[in-house]
């Protein structure tokens, strides 16, 4: 077998990112079954969610930035080995405590998206690079829906540990790999990691994200979710001072200024409110008895199956893609995908009496949501300096993440806001939330159409030389990436062809 095959590395790839894409949405539906066996209140049992999500916050642009500095492969290793001891402690823990903190050890896992995205622009031929980010898009996106459709079959067949057993073996197998075949990428940024540019970043992460968590719980009007909002908004102007000043930053914020990275960014932001969102409630509504005036009374497998034309639809699209995108660009792919969203969610607002509609537009809002995953990270990839790939596309999912906890936050209020006798939510409820979902993607896709248009469908540069793009040190280029003709101040600026806008 060659040293160094794209075929492998990509298999690598997307095993890590597709499990942890999984572990996502896995766990969700099995939490009545670990809160009963574990012994514990339901209100514990949702930091099982909570400390997955804060942690993945955290880590991603982290070591997305560390990959950039130290070297992508040697990272991905060290990412891999710890979800693998993250889903075996998972797997063993005796107590809600302890299987918190396995979470806590998944959620590093985050780091994969950007490491996997900046090694596929490294080491791939330039003709493969759009195309391979599109597909990586692509199973990141279908993996969650595996997660959904997965869990029930995996709990009733065999046990709620099985849900971090299966990925433990994948995960291990996937590490070795890794460790043999994948190249480490040539392309490294200079200076260190800004550790107090990392502190303020998890702090205002972790400030902004646990009220938006937890606010159903605590209140809205708590003492606790107003004082972690003021927090979040004074560390996150503590970050971008210290950010600015760093010589070394941890998010370059000049980049985030690019205006192709930061609309990019704002319609990940409201894409991502409306995706997390459906996949938070659309299982629960068909769940609901009919007894409540609305709902099926599903089981969790057949809330599962009902989400299978979504996984189905997210995978072909985001594969598709990668096709198309040579054709019509990224910024009409992501705009197609939200204007997808829109138009699934105000069906469902209107019509969500059947079965068959419920399928018909998960399907649709699967189309949606491959198309937009993939054409996101390819504009990310494609207008950012090579040495900045981790922290921009892990920037970028982490601003996905912060969108989904504050589009699923809104929408449990709508949807719970009033609940009946019997402590169901009205049907109003959901008719309110599926329409505050429609216009969340609909205004993703209006932000799209902001996404500067790139002339003759190549990656230029000159964005990033117009832009105040820091100097970047002459750096070894990945085979067959364009060097750009000197930009002023001197930088040449080393570009992904195939990335196309």
């Amino acid at each position: 077998m060659p040293r160094k095959s794209s075929r492998l590395t990509f298999a690598v790839l997307a095993a890590g990112a597709g499990v942890f894409s999984m572990l996502q949405s896995l766990i969700a539906p099995a939490l009545p079954t670990v809160q009963h066996a574990l012994h514990t209140s339901q209100s514990t049992v949702t930091w099982v969610m909570t400390a997955y999500l804060l942690s993945a916050s955290i880590f991603t642009p982290i070591l997305g930035r560390v990959g950039d500095l130290i070297g992508k492969k040697r990272t991905l290793v060290a990412v891999l080995v710890t979800v693998a001891a993250g889903c075996l402690l998972a797997a063993l823990a005796p107590s809600i405590g302890v299987l918190i903190l396995a979470r806590v050890v998944q959620g590093v896992g985050g780091a994969l998206f950007p490491l996997s995205f900046g090694i596929i622009r490294d080491e791939f031929a330039p003709s493969e690079v759009s195309g391979s980010i599109s597909n990586l898009s692509a199973v990141i996106a279908a993996g969650g829906g595996v997660g959904m459709v997965a869990a029930g079959p995996i709990v009733t067949a065999l046990d709620y540990r099985w849900l971090f057993w299966i990925p433990v073996a994948i995960v291990a197998l996937a590490t070795l790999i890794a460790v043999r075949y994948v190249p480490e990428s040539p392309n490294r940024a200079q200076g260190q990691v800004n550790w107090l540019g990392a502190v303020l970043l998890s702090g205002w992460l972790v400030a902004l994200l646990m009220p938006l968590s937890q606010a159903t719980v605590w209140g809205w009007g708590s003492a606790r979710v107003l004082g972690l909002f003021a927090a979040a908004v004074v560390l996150f102007a503590l970050w971008l001072a210290a950010e600015a000043r760093s010589r070394s930053p941890l998010i370059d914020l000049k980049v985030m200024r690019l205006p192709a990275v930061w609309t990019t960014n704002t319609a990940a932001l409201l894409f991502g409110a409306g995706m997390y969102a459906i996949w938070t409630f659309l299982p629960g509504f068909v769940q609901t008895p009919s007894s409540a005036g609305y709902g099926f009374g599903a089981s969790v497998t057949d809330a599962g199956l009902l989400m299978v034309p979504m996984l189905v639809a997210m995978f072909l699209s985001g594969v598709l893609s990668g096709r198309l995108e040579s054709v019509l660009g990224a910024k009409t792919l992501l705009t197609t995908g939200g204007a997808f969203g829109a138009v699934a969610c105000g069906f469902l607002a209107l019509w969500h009496d059947e079965r068959w509609q419920i399928a018909l537009v998960a399907g649709v809002f699967g189309l949606g949501v491959g198309l937009a995953f993939a054409s996101m990270a390819n504009l990310i990839v494609g207008s950012v300096p090579a040495d900045q790939t981790g922290a921009a596309t892990g920037m970028n999912a982490n601003i996905r993440t912060i969108g989904g906890s504050i589009g699923a936050a809104v929408t449990g209020v709508l949807v719970t806001g009033r609940l009946q006798p019997s402590g169901l939510p009205y049907d109003s409820g959901y008719t309110h939330g599926f329409t505050l979902i429609a216009v969340l993607c609909l205004a993703a896709a209006l932000a799209a159409l902001l996404v500067p248009s790139r002339r003759g469908g190549r990656t230029t540069g000159s964005a990033l030389a117009t832009s105040g793009t820091p100097r970047v040190e002459q750096q070894p280029v990945a085979p067959g990436v364009e060097q750009q003709p000197v930009a002023p101040g001197g930088e040449q600026l080393p570009v992904a062809p195939g990335a196309r806008g």
